[in-house]
């Protein structure tokens, strides 16, 4: 994550409860690196609820399960598999209940656009359920908002915001319905102040005239009051003067790791039918091939030549790798 990120910026990582069992509501931009951000910056050891096509392989699902990453199902997926949900959000219950934390996507899937789409209801029933069966549970609900410079890009900049907790039984009304509505309302309302939200009906133009603009979409709350003021209100990113040196060093990591960029861009990258996966198998290639390829010349380098010049070029390739990340 750190090679991958120029920079990640993380902000009210106070608002998350260390000792009271939580649900992390974020949106779904970026698949796989949206749960990755919040795995190693939420402050807590997490379980994720993970759509159940990729549990299919055996092995894969083995994988997963060890990550404490937990299957849910939807309708695509069959309606006769709907019902195995219940013994997940019956997990789910006694988790929380246990004062873990859980992370929901409650948007349902991912997607790159730059709004919060409607929240499927699924996160409700996982409180309502676990508060019926453990009334007591202090259980908080913290909203998140992550926010990329360009998510299918590489290198790229992140900024997660964590809103204020929610009381989970201040939503609990005798009409469960009711409850239920107000609840995806209040959570919508608040991941949507954490990120930018272009409504659907003028996005495209919308989204033009703000990369016109040059605004900074790690400020969310900026980029809102651009688009609340009909864009009379709006402030541009400062130019990245760093950018031609960084782009210098990004071909030369490219030529350094070229058997790995060669796979990447004309084999695997073809590969991958939705864009908001892009950024997943890239991370992929970046944390297994790329080691292994770096490995194998510092080890071909140290048998041909000595130890250290193997163990220069390692250290030679980091730097680059640095530079061209980072500037």
């Amino acid at each position: 994550m750190f090679f991958y990120f120029r920079r990640v910026y993380i902000y009210n990582l106070e608002n998350v409860p260390k000792n009271k069992p939580v649900l992390l509501l974020a949106n779904h931009q970026n698949a796989l690196l949206d749960a990755l951000l919040i795995a190693t910056r939420c402050g807590r050891f997490c379980y994720f609820l993970t759509r159940a096509a990729v549990f299919k392989k055996s092995f894969v699902s083995k994988i997963l399960n060890s990550l404490q990453m937990l299957p849910v199902y939807r309708v695509r997926d069959g309606w006769s598999k709907i019902s195995n949900n219940n013994a997940i959000f019956e997990n789910c219950s006694e988790i929380l209940n246990n004062k873990e934390a859980i992370v929901i996507f409650p948007e349902g899937s991912h997607n790159l656009a730059r709004r919060v789409r409607p929240l499927s209801k699924g996160f409700t029933r996982i409180v309502f359920d676990t508060l019926e069966k453990h009334p007591d549970l202090d259980l908080q609900l913290v909203p998140i908002g992550l926010n990329f410079l360009q998510a299918e890009n590489c290198p790229d900049s992140a900024a997660m915001y964590f809103g204020k907790p929610m009381a989970a039984k201040d939503f609990i009304k005798d009409d469960k319905n009711k409850a239920v509505v107000n609840l995806k309302e209040a959570v919508q309302s608040k991941i949507k102040n954490l990120t930018t939200h272009i409504p659907e009906d003028t996005y495209n133009e919308n989204l033009q005239k703000l990369k016109d603009l040059h605004v900074d979409f790690l400020k969310p709350q900026d980029v809102n009051l651009c688009l609340e003021s009909n864009f009379k209100n709006c402030n541009s990113k400062p130019k990245n003067v760093t950018q031609p040196l960084s782009e210098f060093f990004q071909l030369v990591l490219k030529l350094n790791l070229i058997i790995p960029y060669i796979i990447w861009k004309f084999i695997a990258e073809s590969k991958v039918t939705e864009k908001e996966f892009t950024s997943t198998f890239r991370f992929a290639i970046a944390i297994t091939l790329v080691p292994f390829y770096l490995l194998v010349v510092t080890l071909v380098l140290t048998l041909l030549m000595s130890f250290y010049i193997g163990l220069s070029y390692l250290f030679v390739s980091l730097i680059i790798a640095l530079l061209a990340v980072k500037l």
